[in-house]
């Protein structure tokens, strides 16, 4: 379910209720105020008898007396002055829906750029219509919910319509419509991975992403087991190799820039359900692997936000999926398998198998597209969520030029990332007494998070590299964290979708 209708007005319809901004001292904002001239200071008196204090994001509501107005929704705008950022601005957004989520009337919002001071960003061309068209796709984003296998709907959530009050219409909707095409990519990951996993399986996301994509002009191209034997991907197949369900390689390319330019590759980890293999897992909480394939869920989602948009940049996707499952043909610890690479691999544990599934992927997006840069995504690690907890992702790179500028998106949009260091001694605590590498740490190294990025920087053949490991922030258990109702996040797709507008290969020359 989500908020399909959603538009930007110059006047107050004749029926419908508003939110207005207060700042912290309590004062109407300048929209607030010349809505509260024509109802007689209605809402004037409605703060002062609240008490209401505008402190960013606080709100409270009381119903008018007018029949052409429903509720008042007050929003804390904070100082006067206060500068905005873009996710500042789409929080405000999210806040407005939740408190007007369950309004009978058309919901209009009146804030806008002579409310708030709006700081710098790449993201739309012009400050006029900006700011009103962020907070509506804060409230678009945190609309969407997965209610696809309940019986009964929530009733509770009767919002339809949502308007917002602007000077510019125009410019307002012009922002808005790329904005609405890029949670068209969000909403898209969110769905494939909050689906279980006997309707999302490697064949089947596979078939997904042609469905998705090919109309908009990617590229796709699917990778079956035999052609993944002829190129040697043996570390991927031995993951796969216990499961009734064989696995796919998705390739997805828009080629939206000149043809002779490098394109920005994506990898994702696509293992549709985890068991852990022979290491099989505990019982407690292993439904949630079906969210292993969350890195996957990215790639394609942002592919899709890419060709809405047209960004002018050519791109690559590439999704890896498998499932892990045990059986009398799954892989056993011990065994040693040789890698597309040609480097070979001890596997020690079974449900380390995110980073053997990537080392061949890797492999193949080098060597095939010869990329500029490469990103991969993957749920890798539960060392991650110990450092990091469910707020941040995981960063790893070999360039420390490519990692600042996934900072500087990770900060526009609120996606946020904490890079980790790498190094020899985490490198060496991989090297195996039998085979090249083994698939995890030493006993006595510990860092797990940082020697699976170490595992995967031996498949990279030196490109600039970062590695996302995002095991703790796919899924939101708590809303304040991120912009989404609770469950999956479709953590990524805003992120690296504006780190492909602000990123260009001179910013890494150095790497």
């Amino acid at each position: 379910m989500v908020l399909k209708d959603i538009s930007f007005v110059e006047s107050l319809p004749k029926k419908c209720s508003i939110v207005v901004g207060i700042y912290s001292d309590g004062s109407l904002s300048p929209s607030a105020k010349k809505v509260d001239e024509a109802l007689g200071n209605a809402i004037g008196s409605g703060v002062e008898k609240l008490a209401f204090t505008g402190k960013p994001l606080n709100t409270r509501s009381f119903l008018l007396s007018s029949e052409n107005y429903g509720q008042v929704v007050l929003i804390g705008l904070g100082d006067i002055g206060k500068e905005f950022s873009s996710y500042e601005l789409e929080k405000l957004g999210a806040t407005i829906y939740t408190e007007a989520a369950r309004l009978d009337f058309t919901v209009v919002v009146v804030v806008n750029e002579s409310d708030i001071k709006v700081a710098p960003n790449q993201g739309c061309a012009s400050f006029q219509g900006r700011c009103e068209a962020y907070i509506a796709f804060g409230a678009l984003l945190k609309s969407w919910h997965f209610d696809k296998y309940k019986s009964k709907k929530d009733e509770k959530i009767k919002l339809s319509n949502l308007s917002v009050l602007s000077k510019n219409t125009s410019a307002a909707k012009q922002c808005f419509e790329k904005l609405e095409n890029l949670a068209s990519g969000i909403f898209l990951t969110r769905h494939v991975v909050s689906e279980p996993s006997n309707v999302i399986y490697p064949e089947s996301l596979a078939r997904v992403a042609e469905e998705e994509l090919v109309s908009l002009g990617v590229e796709v191209e699917i990778l079956q087991i035999e052609k993944m034997r002829e190129l040697e991907m043996n570390s991927l197949l031995a993951v796969a190799q216990g499961s009734a369900n064989e696995p796919r390689l998705a390739i997805l390319q828009w080629k939206g820039g000149k043809n002779e330019e490098a394109p920005i590759a994506f990898i994702g980890k696509g293992v549709t359900f985890d068991s852990g293999g022979i290491s099989i897992k505990p019982g407690d909480n292993m439904h949630e692997m079906r969210y292993d394939m969350a890195g996957a869920g990215t790639v394609l989602g942002l592919l899709k936000a890419v060709a809405k948009n047209n960004l002018p940049i050519n791109v690559v996707g590439v999704m890896a999926l498998v499932e892990n499952m045990p059986s009398g043909a799954a892989q056993r610890p011990g065994d040693i398998v040789k890698s597309m690479s040609g480097q070979t691999i001890e596997v020690l544990n079974t449900d380390a198998e995110g980073r053997m599934v990537l080392a061949d992927a890797l492999w193949y997006t080098q060597n095939r597209f010869n990329p500029k840069i490469m990103i991969d995504l993957a749920t890798l690690t539960g060392a991650i969520v110990v450092a990091l907890g469910h707020e941040f992702a995981g960063l790893f790179s070999n360039c420390n030029e490519l990692a600042e500028q996934i900072v500087k998106s990770a900060e526009e949009t609120g996606e946020k990332v904490w890079r980790l260091p790498m190094s020899e001694h985490f490198d060496e605590g991989i090297n195996s007494d039998v085979a090249d590498m083994q698939n995890i740490g030493k006993p006595n190294i510990r860092g797990g998070s940082i020697t699976a990025a170490q595992f995967l920087k031996r498949f990279v053949n030196g490109k600039r590299w970062a590695h996302l490991d995002i095991a703790g922030v796919e899924i939101a258990s708590d809303e304040k964290l991120f912009i989404c109702s609770r469950g999956a996040t479709g953590f990524g797709v805003h992120l690296l979708y504006d780190f492909l507008r602000r990123t260009s290969a001179d910013e890494c020359k150095n790497c």
